[in-house]
């Protein structure tokens, strides 16, 4: 006997009580009590987490001179297109992509996580990066773009104390990514 999909239930509420949208209106509100001026780019970035980790940091050498501080708020997801045999997910590779554009700049950092405080197949739901991020693992002999052609973002962020962990949220509404200038 075939049973047919129903086409309505009855017995059935659904909720939303959150949405990405909602993260980055939060986030927005969290830069105003840290003393930052937040933009929100978009709540739904969506392309190459290197690519992303790139365009923030292009944003981040077009306001470098700024005299105030300044957030640069993105939601969304990006993708990864896996070639290497590192270890690593979307907003760590976001993350360390954009330490190379951001190197020479003063008091810059990038971070980028996953609301459900997972990221890949690890225990870390992101990535921090600031300035320094580049000589810090130069000065390791660890070469970034190596990282990224292994997808081994994990290991290039654990090498600089780079990756955020959470543990598990509870909950997903995407990822956060954010450019921070501090003035």
């Amino acid at each position: 006997m075939d049973i047919e999909t129903p086409h309505q239930l009855t017995n059935v509420t659904t909720k939303i009580t959150g949405s990405v949208t909602q993260l980055c209106e939060a986030a927005k509100t969290k830069c105003i009590e840290l003393g930052y001026e937040p933009i929100v780019l978009t709540s739904s970035l969506s392309c190459e987490a290197r690519e992303a980790g790139s365009f923030l940091s292009s944003i981040a050498k077009y306001y470098s001179n700024t005299k105030k501080s300044l957030a640069f708020i993105a939601g969304g997801e990006t993708v990864v297109h896996v070639k290497g045999n590192g270890l690593g997910g979307r907003n760590q590779e976001l993350a360390l992509a954009s330490a190379i554009g951001i190197a020479d700049l003063k008091d810059v950092a990038i971070f980028s996580v996953g609301s459900d405080g997972t990221d890949g197949p690890t225990d870390a739901a992101g990535g921090y990066v600031d300035s320094n991020t580049q000589n810090v693992l130069a000065g390791k002999s660890i070469n970034i773009y190596n990282v990224l052609e292994n997808n081994d973002a994990y290991h290039g962020l654990q090498a600089c104390d780079g990756l955020i962990k959470t543990g598990p949220t509870g909950t997903n509404v995407n990822d956060l990514s954010v450019l921070l200038i501090k003035r």
